[in-house]
């Protein structure tokens, strides 16, 4: 079914950086994310929600996966009956055919998944050249294989990733240095539909959904993959099973730039966790130690989205985890020998305090050459306004610009469709029609999915697309600096950040007025550093490992 594409037209209402800027345009896939509600505020509901930005079928163009909510609902479990019948949702996934066309190839593809549905993870887990997908959920994790033909094979339990109980966020990252890729994923918390759990004053209308510190937390999952066809559960000898956590987003980055990638997860209500590399496929969780476990007040708050990104350009990446109204989103510098809680200097901390986020990514979206915020946001509670009327349950998306370091509130330059209240959840950053500008994909719970068309990035641009030889296929992992204007930009490959994602794994700069790159420097994961010099902008541009 080929996808009705319901484009607004926007006025320009605002500049970001010259009159010439556009705001948004808001166009809207059929896609319907069903959470599945029931009025017994199973918890599951007021989480669900996601979506994958990857190229599935090797033309350029980058797909777009839907992870929905509603596949085990029906039948529903003894005692979960809903308030109307269960739909059969399923995911769904769209092939980008180019010029604004997007088609429905679920069935053809074979990925419409059998769980309900929670996050998702693209990467090529067998170093085949295509790209494979991960799925996670409740009761259990897919791991869909690409055959290269435009159809995949579902092997999760084959490959040993299955998993169990309440998967979220999951990341693809080579933790030792092998070569492929293994699978870090995120728990939440221990929960069945049993007991039946009443929180909220004892009205029907009023009844909420449980504070997840009402369940006990969960153990990470961590798979490592055994040469591309089965993973073993090193969970525990790892060390990511360690510290429990009520993880939901995941993010990678080498922090402290030992050379070997870490792993950040956001927790609800629970310390933030960092997981650091100590090599030899060993983690330790140090977010107490580096201090990014609280907030700056020594709060837990429930941290949601996350993502790395170099906000002051001077090489080291700052984390940002985003949270519910009156907590404020976090933001942490690198300061000497651990991280500085760096909200309130930066803007964020004003910008978001009234605010609830979910995904969350850093991204420079006018190409100016500074990383800029995306957040999607909505409150957890769905009847929030009636006990807290001050609290919206729908908010509109927030972009912050970021000028020299300070992130600035850009969203109502961006157009109504940008400021439209949504109970959004999911978001993807990334560039659909290869114009280097990026753009947005949310999935909002039963609304429909929206892509964000960015038509406010005016610089010049450069996407950089990695082919790993000695390193993983993807090259996820690698550091790349890229050197113009007078000015060094860093980025790392990945397909990980923000809520239960996955985002563009091309590592895209903006260069704002030079035409073109002095010096593009790849850091593989595999130690090797390759340069190239006066790279031409405006192209994407591929990269294999010497």
């Amino acid at each position: 079914m080929r996808a009705r594409w319901v484009a607004l037209a926007l006025a320009a209402v605002g500049v970001w950086a010259t009159e010439e800027v556009r705001p948004f345009a808001a166009v809207e896939f059929p896609f319907v994310h069903e959470p599945s509600k029931t009025s017994r505020k199973y918890l599951p509901e007021s989480v669900s929600g996601s979506v994958a930005l990857l190229d599935y079928d090797g033309d350029g163009l980058l797909d777009v996966y839907f992870v929905n909510g509603a596949a085990v609902r029906d039948p529903m479990p003894k005692g979960a009956r809903a308030d109307k019948s269960a739909p059969k949702y399923w995911n769904r996934l769209y092939r980008n055919a180019g010029g604004g066309r997007f088609d429905d190839v679920t069935e053809r593809a074979g990925v419409k998944g059998s769980s309900y549905g929670m996050g998702a993870a693209a990467a090529d887990f067998d170093n085949d050249g295509d790209v494979d997908l991960y799925v996670t959920g409740l009761g259990g994790n897919e791991l869909f294989r690409n055959r290269g033909d435009g159809t995949f094979e579902e092997i999760g339990a084959a490959a040993g990733v299955r998993g169990g109980g309440w998967s979220t966020g999951a990341a693809w990252v080579d933790v030792d240095g092998d070569g492929w890729l293994d699978l870090a994923v995120a728990r939440y918390v221990e929960w069945d539909y049993e007991p039946d759990r009443w929180c909220g004053p004892r009205k029907a209308e009023l009844r909420s959904y449980c504070n997840p510190e009402t369940f006990p937390p969960a153990s990470h999952l961590l798979f490592r993959n055994a040469g591309g066809k089965r993973f073993e559960d090193v969970s525990a000898a790892s060390g990511f099973g360690a510290a429990k956590g009520r993880g939901l987003g995941v993010a990678i980055a080498d922090y402290d730039g030992d050379g070997r990638i870490d792993i950040a997860v956001a927790n609800d209500a629970t310390p933030q966790q960092l997981f650091r590399n100590a090599g030899g496929g060993r983690l330790e969780e140090v977010g107490f130690d580096v201090n990014v476990a609280y907030d700056d007040n020594g709060r837990v708050f429930s941290g949601m989205g996350i993502d790395w990104g170099d906000v002051d350009g001077d090489g080291r990446d700052e984390l940002t985890v985003n949270a519910l109204a009156q907590q404020r989103y976090a933001l942490y510098r690198w300061g000497k020998g651990g991280f500085d809680y760096a909200s309130a200097e930066t803007g964020l901390a004003v910008a978001s305090r009234n605010h609830s986020g979910w995904g969350m990514k850093f991204a420079d979206m006018d190409n100016d050459g500074w990383l800029d915020l995306v957040a999607s946001q909505s409150h957890v509670m769905d009847n929030i306004e009636r006990t807290q009327p001050a609290v919206k349950y729908r908010e509109p998306m927030m972009l912050l610009r970021n000028v020299g370091g300070k992130l600035v509130d850009a969203g109502a330059q961006t157009g109504p469709a940008w400021m439209q209240p949504r109970a959004a959840r999911g978001a993807a950053v990334g560039d659909v029609d290869n114009d280097g500008a990026l753009d947005v994909v949310v999935v909002s719970q039963e609304e429909r999915a929206v892509l964000f068309r960015n038509g406010g990035a005016t610089g010049h641009w450069l996407l950089v697309t990695l082919e790993g030889t000695a390193s993983n296929r993807n090259g996820i992992g690698a550091r790349v600096r890229l050197k113009a204007g007078g000015r060094d930009q860093w980025r790392t490959v990945t397909t990980a950040g923000s809520y239960l994602a996955s985002n563009d794994m091309r590592a895209h700069f903006g260069l704002g007025a030079s035409e073109t790159v002095e010096e593009l420097e790849v850091r593989w994961p595999s130690g090797r550093v390759q340069t190239l010099s006066e790279v031409k902008a405006d192209q994407v541009l591929r990269v294999r490992e010497p």
